[in-house]
């Protein structure tokens, strides 16, 4: 199979490898797109449909702002159908990694679990994603993001003291306890494999991902310095100079002076810094106070007085911006962080390697798109 290779947009470092990836939502694309990102090229298998080589404009524009399908190629089976059998183990025969994300024992009924698939490719590496893994009383249960973070013991830490918890969108448990880990996990296989390694099955769990990104939170609580009373830790907006304040325009400004210099930038910059409240950073009987004299301070200006304000100071404290700030903000057009493609405005792939971003990303399909390109590359017509 013909490897991606750097178009002169920048580096490729997973050129050569080939990413079989079973269409699924959420954290599966995402890892996907990640891997796509890096020079992988990853064969998307959709559900067949209604599809043509020519579909409608507003059919296209749906498929090109699914942003997680940038840079992939796709084709469409019935796994359920045999005639598409030699087209799937093709597929297998010739890749580097299988990624799936149905309910455990799917494949296994499609026949098409890791023992059929290391039968045709023994360096395989299996990638299965689920919210409760493979094994467990909850593994065949349904669940999603908010589910996984809840039972992780992560939802729990998130909100204000005496609020319900916050739902952190899904990017604790989808994206990063799902999909940012699998990569991670498959990234790390492919090293093993490449070093003379067999392949191997990955059983990769949202809900313990999830876990895994609080590692610090956990050990902070078995040493008694992170409680379970929701907004009274450090970290959570219990502590007033690492919290949100509004302003006078509606608009908000966080402010995270945890370290002392940072903290002493940001009291000497407000011009409180010979106020008992802000006397001793660390001193919980003055935070109350604190977090007042703070709110009342920034309740009094807009937004853009406190951008004024800290401009150019290390006293960790900006802006919370919308989506259309963050993307027109001047450092991230320095760095080119968001881009456009086909008119939708998305992340840039990343990270930088040797001051590079990776490759330039293509489209994202629609499926089927690339059935005669996928079906040549593995020798089938």
């Amino acid at each position: 199979m013909q490897p991606k290779q750097d178009d002169g947009g920048g580096p490729a470092p997973l050129a050569g490898v080939t990413v079989v990836e079973f269409a699924g939502i959420g954290p599966g694309p995402f890892c996907g797109m990640l891997l796509a990102d890096l020079g992988a090229t990853v064969i998307r298998v959709d559900r067949p449909g209604p599809w043509s080589e020519a579909p409608s404009e507003a059919v296209l524009r749906a498929y090109r702002g699914d942003v997680m399908g940038r840079s992939k190629l796709s084709i469409a089976l019935d796994l359920k159908d045999p005639s598409a059998r030699g087209v799937v183990e093709a597929l297998i025969a010739k890749a580097d990694v299988l990624l799936e994300g149905f309910r455990p024992g799917v494949m296994e009924r499609l026949g098409l679990g890791p023992v059929e698939a290391h039968g045709i490719n023994p360096a395989l590496v299996y990638a299965r994603m689920t919210g409760w893994g493979q094994t467990g009383p909850l593994a065949p249960r349904a669940g999603h993001d908010l589910n996984y973070i809840s039972l992780s013991g992560v939802l729990s830490m998130i909100g204000p003291a005496g609020g319900p918890p916050i739902i952190p969108l899904n990017l604790v448990g989808d994206f990063g306890g799902g999909g940012m880990y699998m990569a991670f996990a498959i990234s790390a296989a492919l090293v093993s494999v490449r070093a003379g390694g067999s392949g191997c099955v990955i059983d990769a769990a949202m809900s313990e991902g999830a876990a895994t990104l609080a590692s610090m939170i956990f050990g902070m609580r078995s040493t008694g310095s992170w409680t379970d009373e929701r907004g009274s830790n450090l970290l959570d907006g219990g502590a007033p100079f690492y919290s949100l304040y509004r302003c006078a325009d509606g608009g908000y400004f966080a402010v995270a002076a945890l370290e002392p210099q940072f903290y002493a930038a940001m009291v000497a910059r407000l011009e409180v810094e010979g106020e008992w409240a802000f006397s001793n950073q660390n001193e919980r009987s003055t935070w109350p106070e604190m977090r007042e004299r703070l709110a009342s301070i920034f309740a009094a200006a807009p937004v853009s007085h406190f951008e004024k304000l800290f401009d150019g100071l290390d006293a960790c404290a900006f802006a919370v911006y919308s989506p259309a700030e963050a993307m027109s903000h001047p450092h991230n057009l320095a760095r080119s962080a968001f881009i456009e493609l086909d008119g939708v405005a998305q992340p840039a792939p990343g990270p930088l390697f040797d001051g590079r971003r990776p490759t330039a990303p293509s489209a994202p399909p629609y499926p089927d798109e690339h059935r005669g390109a996928v079906l040549k590359m593995i020798g089938l017509d």
